[in-house]
């Protein structure tokens, strides 16, 4: 074959060749590998928020337990003022924290940039997250302990 071209190749007496047949996961399955790769982003989102969450839920219980045990505290009973500002500083500090430590993707760059997105990301992963850790010190914690 002096033109550039290859001779034909012989028929396949097998015939043609089917990929191999794809093994459907169940819904556990797929939940599962969800959770052990998760993205890094939504990860730093959510464990930020839990740090700042965790800290502050065990701020209340032992300020719910003083108050119960009759300890007289300079302002009287701010429980309600306490959780309101638990609200407002996880919300804040996950959407702040997520803000710095989740940049966008940068492409072939070298400047990473934020958003708004970002801040966005801590803020929607902080609201679970402070609800999930004021269930816990409230309903669980607070009985086992008081």
């Amino acid at each position: 074959m002096t033109d550039g071209t290859s001779p034909a190749s012989p028929p396949s007496p097998v015939g043609p060749v089917r990929p191999p047949e794809v093994r459907r996961r169940s819904w556990l399955e797929i939940r599962w590998r969800q959770f052990r790769y998760a993205p890094r982003p939504v990860v730093r989102a959510v464990l930020s928020s839990l740090v700042v969450a965790i800290v502050l839920g065990l701020g209340f219980l032992a300020y719910d337990v003083a108050i119960r045990r009759g300890v007289v505290l300079p302002g009287g009973d701010l429980r309600t003022l306490y959780l309101a500002a638990d609200i407002a500083i996880v919300l804040v500090a996950g959407s702040v924290v997520t803000w710095l430590v989740v940049p966008q993707p940068r492409g072939s760059g070298t400047t990473a940039t934020r958003s708004a997105w970002s801040a966005a990301l801590g803020f929607f992963a902080a609201v679970p997250v402070c609800y999930l850790v004021l269930v816990m010190v409230v309903q669980v914690l607070e009985p086992l302990i008081g």
